[in-house]
């Protein structure tokens, strides 16, 4: 069984990639974290953690799912209205690799449509579901000159571990300045997490921002 890290060889080799076009690290100097939580927002979740985040005076990234913001409309205005940058998680979060580039753009700029209503922005950062990187789609967002949104610390807790397990890989394997953090605000796993390592991480002097809203170079 391989050991659990937040760094697999996938990310090492994005992180190859120019940043202007795989987005893998936050803003260079400093010494800030960037949270990022896809797949929301979740009506049971995504608040105690917008609570939780406010507390410790954290801005962070929410990568929004379109079906989830035309259910809980509510909750993505709450994630605006308390200060974190909207972005782009597909709209209903497909297999992307099995869709037509058409129906890919579609499933983006419907989510674009969404997300506008909320914040006034008609173009938002993208993250691909699953982190999945059709070449048509890199290709296509080369094109117009936009950036996709990926992460450069995999914090796992999507992998049905309990947290005081994902807790201690993250003590093993600290973040470093400008990493961006990849979590989920659709369980209760990603706080769990966060209310045990945003204390530590303050300690070991990091500060934390949310993404540049702007994605087009």
């Amino acid at each position: 069984m391989h050991p659990l890290t937040p760094r697999p060889k996938r990310l090492l080799l994005l992180s190859l990639l120019p940043n202007a076009w795989v987005e893998t690290v936050g803003r260079r100097g400093g010494q800030n974290l960037y949270l990022s939580f896809d797949d929301g927002p979740h009506p049971a979740h995504t608040g105690p953690l917008l609570e939780l985040l406010a507390a410790h005076g954290v801005l962070a990234t929410f990568f929004l799912v379109g079906e989830q913001v035309e259910r809980h409309p509510e909750v993505a205005r709450r994630i605006f209205d308390a200060g974190h940058t909207l972005g782009n998680h597909s709209y209903s979060h497909p297999v992307f690799d099995s869709l037509s580039l058409e129906r890919q753009i579609e499933e983006i700029d419907r989510t674009d449509a969404l997300l506008c209503a909320i914040d006034g922005r008609p173009v938002h950062p993208f993250r691909p579901p699953r982190g999945v990187l059709p070449p048509a789609m890199v290709m296509h967002f080369l094109r117009q000159r936009r950036r996709i949104a990926y992460w450069s610390y995999d914090s796992l807790d999507y992998s049905r571990r309990p947290a005081s397990e994902l807790i201690e890989v993250a003590k093993r394997h600290p973040p470093r300045a400008g990493d961006i953090l990849l979590m989920h605000d659709d369980s209760a796993i990603s706080m769990q997490v966060l209310e045990a390592m945003i204390p530590q991480w303050k300690r070991d002097g990091f500060g934390f921002e949310a993404l540049p809203a702007e994605s087009v170079r």
